[in-house]
């Protein structure tokens, strides 16, 4: 929040908090920005908004994704804004117009006039994580479109745009994965001064020594081509650490090493360079393990990957049980 207010100046911040804050804990990260001073907060369902308006009942609260007319009374008594992006515009109720100026997603071919309860005009960037000519072009669209509604506020960047393309602030940013540390360019994110504050931690809960030959995991993926230890961290698939991230790096007592075999539903392998104890610290994601660096080893984005991780209580704490 810091990092943005400095590059914004007088564009408003707009915090997005969707998909339970892209896994970080929704109604978490929402307190920490508005005392940092976001000025709304934003989620792609009517239903994931009323989970934060029970708890913060005085702040301004934008839905992105289209509303179904069954939910128009509930998001009234909500005092909810809604995105317009096809049909009638819904009386009684602060809409933002949501412009397609070239994401070919949710959007209006063109704007119609903003009347009464039009309280926002907007549009979404296709690429400004990597193509900023056509971002510009993007632009340029949206301040034509919206030229004749002087006075309705106008916001277009995300975390990319409001990054690296002043122009596109407007009078307002809905600033998402950057604003959780996470780099929309899938690049170290102190590129763009921000530090990641989710941490993924667990232990080890069995340490086994492989004798040459030997295998650990379903496909017997990994063969020891000599006597190696190997740890197994009690976290899988089940939990958000992907099939496919089998080759990335994990810390293992503060040590990076090298996740081997097939991740199974509940745990992981980690090959060791000596023996360790049952219960040595394993961190997953943090203290210098980057989401991007996972991501580029699953062939995705740092989005997917943190938005995955489960957090259910009956899955977070584990005991073990030596039978």
């Amino acid at each position: 929040m810091r990092t943005f207010r400095s590059r914004l100046g007088p564009t408003e911040l707009w915090a997005v908090v969707k998909a339970d804050g892209y896994g970080h804990g929704a109604l978490e990260v929402a307190r920490a920005a508005l005392e940092e001073g976001a000025r709304a907060l934003c989620v792609a369902t009517v239903a994931e908004a009323f989970g934060l308006r029970a708890i913060l009942p005085q702040a301004r609260i934008l839905v992105l994704g289209p509303t179904g007319s069954e939910d128009l009374r509930a998001a009234r008594e909500a005092r909810l804004e809604l995105t317009v992006s096809h049909g009638e515009i819904p009386p009684g109720i602060p809409v933002h117009l949501k412009l397609d100026t070239g994401m070919g997603r949710w959007g209006l071919a063109e704007l119609p006039g903003a009347g009464e309860g039009v309280v926002g005009l907007m549009t979404h960037f296709a690429s400004a994580d990597c193509d900023e000519v056509f971002t510009r072009t993007q632009l340029e669209r949206f301040l034509e479109a919206t030229a004749p509604y002087p006075g309705v506020t106008r916001h277009a960047a995300n975390s990319a745009a409001a990054l690296r393309l002043p122009e596109a602030r407007l009078d307002a940013a809905r600033c998402g994965i950057a604003l959780y540390g996470l780099s929309p360019f899938g690049t170290d994110p102190a590129e763009d001064g921000l530090e990641p504050v989710l941490s993924w931690r667990s232990e080890l809960a069995e340490v086994k020594r492989l004798e040459s030959g030997e295998s650990t995991g379903y496909g017997r993926r990994y063969v020891a081509a000599r006597p190696t230890w190997i740890g197994l961290v009690p976290v899988g698939y089940a939990d958000g650490f992907r099939r496919d991230l089998t080759g990335t790096q994990v810390l293992v007592e503060g040590r990076r090493r090298p996740v081997v075999g097939t991740v199974s539903m509940d745990a992981v392998a980690v090959e060791l360079d000596r023996e360790l104890a049952r219960g040595t610290p394993v961190t997953l994601i943090g203290d210098g393990v980057l989401a991007e660096e996972h991501a580029r080893v699953a062939g995705t984005i740092n989005y997917e990957l943190v938005c995955g991780i489960g957090s259910h209580p009956a899955r977070t704490t584990r005991t073990v049980i030596d039978a």
